[in-house]
Parts: structure tokens; C-alpha cells; sequence
């Protein structure tokens, strides 16, 4: 919010001079009508509407949920320096990726005991096994589900967490990972 003079912002706390002389530093205390014979105009500050910068470029601007080639102006492949097509990744690339870095994540912590069990025979404890394959179902469930998305509100849908008599149950589908 901001009281204008002449299209000049004129800031609380602060001395000012119009054509109609000088004014304290306290004129913020004068009344309405007063601000307005001495020629202050208020205007609020603009509405910007809020957006989830996951899913938006900008306020109704959706991100693009396939991979996108660019193009020049005139129509042609934009090309990068080794003369390979541009490409921007889509919402669906970007989250696969994300869930194979959370799959890694998850199964890096038992992969020596994989290894030893490569190199010299050692058996891997059975519950280590179940959850690693538990983490690799849940990777190519997301995974599966990610692809499904044909639209954007259907993309956004998989980052909800669901909701059971009024309160939040479980975990967003994206984020549908077994427990240690």
C-alpha cells in the first residue's frame, strides 16, 4: 500500500513538499478527507495471485507435464553447441528422476551387504531383501503412476496426501515409499 503525490510515493514518517507547502513527518495521522484536499492518492498494492511453483511457471501458467523440444522463432530445432536438439524437461521427467534418486537413496544404505553377498557368498538377512524389493515395487508403482498422469490436475494429484474422515492418512502417492 502506498500514498502517491503527483504519481511520487510519498513514505510514512517522512517529511514531503506538494504544491500546497511543506508537511511534518507525522501527516499519516491526518484524516482521509485531509490527505485527499492536499492531493494523496492511496492504491493498494496489486493482488498477485498465489501458485505452487512446482506445477506453474506462473499464476495460470502450468508447466509443461512431457519434455518439450524448443524451437527458434522461425520454427527450426534449437540446437545446443555439440548440435543437439534442446530439450526442457517436463513435470514427469523431473519427477521420475526425483524417484529414482529416492530409490538410490533408499536402497544405498544395505548395498555393501549386496555386494559382500556377490563377493564371498555372505547371505543377505531375508528382511533386508524384502525391503530393498518393496523399494523397487514402490519406485516402478510412482514411476508407473507418474506416466499414467495425462493432466496437469491429475500430475498434481499424486502429490496429495490422502484424507480418511477428515484427517490426513498415509503418505502422497509420489512419496509412497516402504518403511525401513
Amino acid at each position: 500500500m502506498a500514498y502517491k503525490y503527483n504519481g511520487k510515493v510519498i513514505r510514512a514518517g517522512r517529511a514531503w513538499s506538494s504544491d500546497a507547502g511543506h508537511h511534518p513527518a507525522n501527516w499519516m495521522l491526518l484524516t482521509d478527507e485531509a490527505k485527499a484536499e492536499i492531493g494523496l492518492v492511496y492504491e493498494a498494492d496489486p493482488v498477485v495471485a498465489s501458485f505452487d511453483n512446482r506445477f506453474y511457471w506462473a499464476a495460470g501458467i502450468e508447466r509443461a507435464l512431457d519434455d518439450v523440444n524448443e524451437t527458434n522463432e522461425d520454427g527450426t530445432a534449437m540446437l545446443d553447441i555439440n548440435g543437439q536438439q534442446v530439450v526442457t524437461k517436463g513435470l514427469k521427467s523431473n519427477a521420475i528422476a526425483q524417484v529414482k534418486e529416492t530409490a538410490a537413496g533408499l536402497l544405498a544404505p544395505t548395498d555393501w551387504m549386496v555386494v559382500r553377498s556377490a563377493e564371498n557368498g555372505t547371505d543377505v538377512p531375508s528382511a533386508t531383501l524384502a525391503y530393498r524389493q518393496n523399494v523397487r515395487a514402490a519406485s516402478e508403482r510412482i514411476e508407473t503412476a507418474i506416466s499414467g498422469a495425462t493432466t496437469h490436475a491429475a500430475f498434481m494429484a499424486l502429490y496429495d496426501v490422502p484424507v480418511v474422515d477428515g484427517e490426513p492418512s498415509g503418505n502422497a502417492p509420489i512419496n509412497d515409499w516402504p518403511e525401513a
